[in-house]
C-alpha cells in the first residue's frame, strides 16, 4: 500500500541560518548543565539524523577512496556564512548529474518525515482526521495498522456522513469494515456511481397488461404499482420482477394513481375512484360521487384529492372512504391538482387555476393569464407554478394570487414539472427539459444538445441532485442539475426512434422504474427496474 508523507519541515531564517536553540552544548563528559538534560534542537543534518533516532554515520557510496582535498573543500564549506553555503549548494546542484541528484533526494527526503499522527494521544490525531476529506480516510487506512485503526472510528465516520448528509443505517449488510457509518458512507458512495456511470447491467423486466397503455405508476419500498387503461392495476415486488396480485374492480381505463405505503388509490373512467390493500389485493372502498371521468388526485396524509372531468373537485377521507367536500367553480374539465394539506391548487381545460380553502370549501384566488388549457402544477406552499399548452410556466404567490413571473422559451405543451427548494424543472412536448429559478424567473439551464431528447418529454423526476428525463423517443435520460450537462442514456429501448415509447418513470433514491411500450407494436407494454444498490455479491445473487 502507498505510504502518506507528512512532511514536516524545519524552519531557518532568511539568511539560512537555523535558529538558535537556546540551549548550551555540553562541556565534556564532566560537565552537565540543566540545559543539556533536554535534547538540542538540531542544527545539521547529522544532528537531524541522531534525533530521528539513526546513526550519525548514514551510509557511504562505494566509489574507492575519497577525492584529495576533500576535507579542506569541507573545511572551507563551513566557513561561509548561511548564504554563501546556499549560493554554493546551488552551483553544486546545478553541476550534478540526474543521478546524483537523486542519490541526495533518497538521503534528505526521508528525514524530514514525520508520522505525527501516531505520535499525537488519540484524541488529538481523530481529531487531525475530520479535517480530511472521505477519500483521503480512505487512503489513510491503507498506510499502517494504526492508521487504519483510527480511519477506522465510527464517531469520525458519523460525523462524514452527517455532512454528506447520510443518516440512513437501517440497511446494514455484513461489511468487513469495522464501521457501520463507513459502510453507510461506502454504500451511499457506491450508489451514487452507479447511477452516474452505472455498468450496463440489463434491467429487470416486468411484462404484464398486455398491449395496453400503462397510464400511471407508483412505487413504495419493494412494491410497483401501474395503472392502465386495461381497467387494472398490478402489484409487482421491485426484488424479484413478479407480479403480486392484480387489482381488478375498474369497469373502464385507469388514469391516475397514488400510493402510501401499501395504500394505493386509483381513478378512472367509470367515474369512481378505489382505495386497495396492495399486499393483500382487497379494494377497501369504492368512491362513488364524481359523474366523469377521474383525471387526477393528489395524496396527503390521510386525505386525497381528486379532480373530475365533471369540473369538480372532491376531498376524501381514505380511510373511511367518505366524501368530505366538494369544491366547485372551474367551468372544463379539471387536469391536474396539488395538496399541501391546507389548501388545493387545481388547473383545469378552462384555462384557469384555482386556489382553494377546502375545509370552507371556498376559492381564495382565481389565477387568471393563460390562453390556453392548463395541463401540470407545482405547488410548494410559497410558489403555485402552472404549465400550459399556450407554451408558457406562470409562476405565482399562492398567499396574494399574484403572477410574479411568465417562463417563456418553450415551444409547447408543459407535460410534467417538479419543483423543490426555489428550482423548477419543466419536461415539454418540444422535446427539451429546462431548469428554472422560480424567485428570479432565470432559465438556468436548457437540457439539450447533441445529447437531447428527439421527442416530446412525457415524464421527469428530481433524484440525488440529478434529473431524470422520459421521451416518446424511446429513452430515458440523466441529467446533471447543477451544471445542466448530460450524464448519460439510462435506458434505450430497441425500439427508440422506431416507435419504443417511455411513458412514466418513478425513481427513489436506489431505484429507477420505467414504464415503457410502444403506439405501433414495436415494443411490449413492460417495466423495467434498474437498482443501483447492488453491489458485485448481491448481482451475483440476483443473477
Amino acid at each position: 500500500p502507498r505510504r502518506i508523507g507528512l512532511i514536516k519541515k524545519l524552519d531557518h531564517p532568511p539568511d539560512g541560518r537555523p535558529f538558535p536553540s537556546g540551549k548550551k552544548h555540553c562541556k565534556g563528559s564532566g560537565y552537565l548543565s540543566p540545559a543539556c538534560l533536554v535534547p538540542a534542537t538540531p542544527t545539521t543534518f547529522g544532528d537531524l539524523r541522531v534525533a530521528n533516532g539513526l546513526s550519525a554515520q548514514r551510509r557511504r557510496v562505494n566509489s574507492g577512496p575519497p577525492p584529495t582535498g576533500l576535507q579542506e573543500w569541507l573545511h572551507t564549506f563551513q566557513a561561509w556564512s548561511g548564504p554563501e553555503r546556499l549560493l554554493a549548494l546551488d552551483e553544486l546542484i546545478d553541476r550534478c548529474e540526474t543521478t546524483q541528484v537523486k542519490h541526495m533526494m533518497q538521503l534528505i527526503e526521508p528525514q524530514f518525515q514525520r508520522d505525527f499522527i501516531s505520535l499525537l494521544p488519540k484524541e488529538l490525531a481523530l481529531y487531525v482526521l475530520t479535517f480530511l476529506a472521505p477519500r483521503d480516510l480512505l487512503q489513510a487506512a491503507q498506510t499502517c495498522r494504526y492508521w487504519r485503526i483510527l480511519a477506522e472510528d465510527n464517531l469520525l465516520w458519523r460525523e462524514k456522513c452527517r455532512e454528506e448528509g447520510i443518516s440512513d443505517l437501517s440497511r446494514r449488510r455484513k461489511s468487513p469494515c469495522a464501521s457501520p457509518w463507513k459502510s453507510a458512507y461506502i454504500r451511499q458512495h457506491r450508489i451514487e456511481t452507479n447511477w452516474r456511470s452505472g455498468e450496463d447491467r440489463e434491467p429487470m423486466v416486468l411484462k404484464g397488461h398486455d398491449d395496453h397503455v400503462i397510464t400511471c405508476l407508483q412505487f413504495s419500498g419493494d412494491l410497483v404499482v401501474s395503472g392502465s387503461d386495461d381497467n387494472t392495476l398490478k402489484v409487482w415486488s421491485a426484488v424479484t420482477g413478479k407480479c403480486l396480485r392484480t387489482l381488478s374492480g375498474h369497469t373502464g381505463g385507469v388514469w391516475c394513481s397514488q400510493m402510501s405505503s401499501a395504500t394505493v388509490i386509483s381513478g378512472s373512467t367509470d367515474r369512481t375512484l378505489r382505495v386497495w390493500d396492495a399486499e393483500k389485493g382487497e379494494c377497501v372502498h369504492t368512491l362513488y360521487g364524481h359523474t366523469s371521468t377521474v383525471r387526477c388526485m393528489h395524496l396527503h396524509g390521510n386525505r386525497v384529492v381528486s379532480g373530475s372531468r365533471d369540473t369538480t373537485l372532491r376531498v376524501w377521507d381514505v380511510e373511511s372512504g367518505r366524501c368530505e367536500h366538494v369544491l366547485t367553480g372551474h367551468v372544463a374539465a379539471v387536469r391536474c391538482v396539488q395538496f399541501d394539506g391546507g389548501r388545493v391548487v387545481s388547473g383545469g381545460y378552462d384555462y384557469m387555476v384555482k386556489v382553494w380553502d377546502p375545509e370552507s370549501e371556498t376559492c381564495l384566488h382565481t389565477l387568471q393569464g393563460h390562453t390556453n388549457r392548463v395541463y401540470s402544477l407545482q405547488f410548494d406552499g410559497v410558489f403555485v407554478v402552472s404549465g400550459s399548452l399556450d407554451t408558457s410556466i406562470r409562476v405565482w404567490e399562492a398567499d396574494t394570487g399574484n403572477c410574479v413571473h411568465t417562463l417563456t422559451g418553450h415551444q409547447s405543451l408543459t407535460s410534467g414539472m417538479e419543483l423543490r427548494d426555489n428550482v423548477l424543472v419543466s419536461g415539454n412536448a418540444d422535446s427539451t427539459v429546462r431548469v428554472w429559478d422560480v424567485r428570479t424567473g432565470q432559465c438556468l439551464h436548457t437540457l439539450q444538445g447533441p445529447n437531447k431528447h428527439q421527442s416530446a418529454v412525457t415524464c421527469l423526476q428530481f433524484c440525488r441532485g440529478l434529473v431524470l428525463s422520459s421521451s416518446d423517443d424511446g429513452t430515458v435520460k440523466l441529467w446533471d442539475l447543477k451544471t445542466g450537462a448530460w450524464v448519460r442514456d439510462v435506458v434505450a429501448l430497441q425500439s427508440r426512434g422506431s416507435g419504443g415509447v417511455v411513458w412514466r418513470i418513478r425513481a427513489s433514491d436506489t431505484r429507477l422504474v420505467c414504464a415503457a411500450g410502444s403506439r405501433n407494436g414495436t415494443e411490449e407494454t413492460k417495466l423495467l427496474v434498474l437498482d443501483f444498490d447492488l453491489d458485485e455479491n448481491r448481482q451475483k445473487e440476483a443473477e
